[in-house]
């Protein structure tokens, strides 16, 4: 597998995600067996992790997701931009008079600073209004990485206060935590945030290029290609029964357009309701894949489950690819999220126990 200095991988980090796979995943696979000049779709790109790994290979990407945080992310890894060019547009914005609808309420109350909040408000109506230019794409994901996190001992590097930084705090737990505990947010310099955090992600050149796209993968309309067919397809799935990634990510979620307060509608999501119904949607996409791909492309899935639902995935991966233009060609082990620190067990009262996760692979029809 091919290696990368630190500096140069540094922005696949640029906002910290709950549910993400290693970036060795896609890296390993694409670095290996992909051609130069192929190209890569990940129709359930989450935070971009393979489009990223594409680009560092050269390689062009297309990611898509139905979640507005999953695609911001994706796309703030696609541009070629300079800390420079993204302190500069931040400058700008900042300089802007309008600043546009601050929530309110006993939780932005105690989140975010008078000043901060004011500030972050006024970014969100920018990007609102145009969000196209490779500047504006990185300090929006740039300022979506720092809206909550722990408070630091040196100098701010998160808005907040003091909050995990892969998921937002529930409002009301949130607020009864910091009164309890005393917590203030902190008064700080947006722009100074802005400045050392583009410097670590965006201090290097990558080649490669991508699109991100905000869809549903179901529908064959979001799976639009852009020129030559995919001879690639490196994707996670959300796992059977994990639906909240809405929820899980309402601050961020808010920043790039929604409500001010937890949404917990899925309707954009895959259908969770049964087995059946989840393999069935996940059917759907692997069709629209193939409608795009190449005839000797390569589909590869690595998938789990979740302890809560009695439900092999193995069984629900194999029925999703059944008739869909791919051949399956191997289903193998790939070891259990616990193999490390797991984000989860980090936040949680009783530790889960995770299932085995499985890569597949599968080659066009």
């Amino acid at each position: 597998m091919a290696r990368f200095d630190k500096g140069l991988i540094a922005l696949n980090a640029i906002c910290p995600y709950f549910t993400m796979f290693p970036l060795d995943f896609p890296l390993g696979i694409l670095s290996r067996w992909a051609k130069p000049r192929e190209s890569v779709l990940d129709p359930f790109c989450g935070r971009g992790t393979t489009n990223f790994a594409a680009r560092l290979l050269g390689l062009r990407s297309l990611g898509i997701d139905s979640s507005p945080v999953a695609a911001a992310i994706t796309a703030a890894k696609l541009p070629r931009v300079t800390p420079d060019e993204v302190v500069k547009e931040a400058r700008a914005i900042a300089s802007r008079k309008t600043t546009g609808e601050i929530p309110g309420g006993r939780f932005w109350q105690l989140a975010y600073d008078p000043h901060v909040l004011e500030s972050l408000c006024k970014f969100r109506t920018a990007f609102l209004d145009d969000c196209t230019s490779p500047a504006r794409s990185a300090l929006r994901a740039i300022m979506m990485g720092a809206l909550h996190g722990p408070q630091q001992r040196t100098f701010p590097s998160y808005f907040s206060n003091q909050c995990p930084r892969t998921y937002a705090p529930k409002p009301a737990y949130a607020a009864r935590f910091w009164r309890t505990h005393g917590f203030r947010p902190q008064r700080m310099d947006i722009l100074d945030v802005v400045g050392r955090r583009a410097r670590r992600f965006y201090n290097h050149s990558l080649p490669g290029r991508g699109v991100a796209r905000l869809g549903d993968s179901r529908l064959r309309t979001a799976l639009r290609n852009q020129g030559q067919p995919f001879d690639w397809v490196v994707t996670s799935p959300p796992y059977y029964g994990m639906r909240t990634y809405i929820p899980d990510q309402w601050l961020r979620n808010w920043f790039v357009g929604g409500p001010s307060v937890v949404d917990y509608s899925n309707t954009k999501q895959v259908h969770h309701g049964s087995p059946e119904e989840f393999a069935a949607d996940l059917q759907r996409v692997w069709e629209n894949a193939r409608a795009v791909c190449d005839d000797n492309a390569r589909l590869v899935i690595r998938f789990g489950g979740i302890a809560d639902r009695d439900q092999n995935p193995r069984d629900i991966i194999r029925a999703s690819l059944h008739e869909t233009g791919w051949d399956l060609l191997t289903i193998k082990p790939a070891g259990k999220a616990s193999d490390g620190r797991r984000q989860a067990d980090t936040f949680l009262r009783k530790r889960s126990k995770p299932l085995e996760e499985c890569v597949v692979w599968a080659r066009a029809a």
